[in-house]
């Protein structure tokens, strides 16, 4: 299944969303405005925003402040990825150069800080302290994970507990804090709320440990990056984590080398993890995060929402992008 067609329920509140981007966007500097729309308009699939919007309307929010928190957390995604590929030194993400390769790092660096603060400014709008509190602890949690994820680079000792912290603080954390937001935007109970985060948390965990798989296993043109891109940065993901674990010697020393020195033979590695169980093992790691999140949200009320929250998590381990 297709994401438009499991946003379908909230077709018009992404509409909604959309235009909030575009309004929020503004700026009396041309080059943020010109940044911004390049890496928006790249084409994102706005998970993080559906989640919020899919979570607040599965438990009967009929307000309209679910736009403007949906742009919010898209605008921190957008940030985040910019600040990461000037970390990572990326060139290519969704299938075209990154802002960095095209505007130059301080440019990309200085409007991912604009993007946050803009974010800021919006959420102040809610006048909730609890919106305020989830989305401040989560940015927090977000920067924490792009430190633990540096002090993994290049070393192969990194354990997977060592790298599912990275992957939870990193990523699934700002999965967590749009879903709980959505139901703190519904008036949820203490019990709702805290399912919705699990949701969001085990849902973005699933999605990432995709993406690991995909890096030995997707198609270039289909992912929108370059195949073996965390290898050659030095990161230590869970397929070869696993081989590290599995692996013939050989192919453990192979591993090794490539994450100390961030280079290799990058064909032999990918083969190395195809004939192992390196990608199915993680691939199973993942389908059990689904299931724990599709348990979490298992007491919602019945509705094409909640449908669409269960059939997102499907979708999640089965992409091929």
């Amino acid at each position: 299944m297709s994401l438009p067609t499991l946003f379908a329920p909230i077709a018009d509140d992404m509409k909604c969303v959309d235009a909030v981007i575009r309004a929020r966007l503004d700026s009396d500097v041309p080059l943020i405005r010109t940044i911004a729309d390049y890496i928006i308009g790249a084409g994102g699939k706005r998970m993080r925003p559906a989640l919020l919007l899919m979570i607040a309307r599965a438990l009967g929010y009929e307000g309209q402040q679910h736009h403007l928190l949906a742009a919010v957390v898209e605008f921190i995604h957008t940030a985040t990825l910019l600040h990461d590929d000037v970390v990572d030194e990326s060139s290519l993400r969704r299938g075209r150069a990154t802002a960095n390769a095209v505007f130059g790092n301080a440019a990309s660096v200085l409007v991912g800080d604009f993007l946050h603060s803009r974010s800021f400014q919006m959420m102040v709008e809610t006048g909730s302290v609890r919106v305020m509190q989830i989305l401040a602890d989560a940015t927090n949690v977000i920067a924490e994970g792009e430190v633990l994820q540096l002090l993994n680079v290049h070393d192969p000792l990194v354990t997977e507990e060592r790298y599912l912290q990275v992957v939870r603080y990193k990523t699934a954390r700002l999965f967590e804090a749009s879903a709980q937001l959505g139901a703190v935007l519904a008036g949820a109970t203490p019990e709702h709320e805290a399912a919705a985060a699990e949701y969001g948390r085990r849902a973005g965990t699933a999605f990432q440990l995709i993406d690991d798989v995909l890096d030995y296993s997707g198609d270039t043109e289909a992912l929108g990056k370059n195949l073996g891109d965390d290898l050659r940065e030095g990161k230590p993901t869970l397929p070869l984590i696993r081989l590290l674990d599995v692996g013939t010697p050989a192919q453990q020393a192979l591993v090794r080398t490539a994450i100390e020195k961030g280079e290799g033979d990058f064909a032999a590695v990918a083969a190395a993890i195809r004939e192992s169980d390196a990608l199915d093992y993680t691939r199973a790691r993942a389908e059990r995060e689904a299931q724990a999140a599709i348990a979490a949200i298992s007491g919602y009320p019945v509705s094409a929402f909640r449908e669409s929250l269960l059939e997102f998590c499907a979708f999640a381990i089965n992409r091929d992008r």
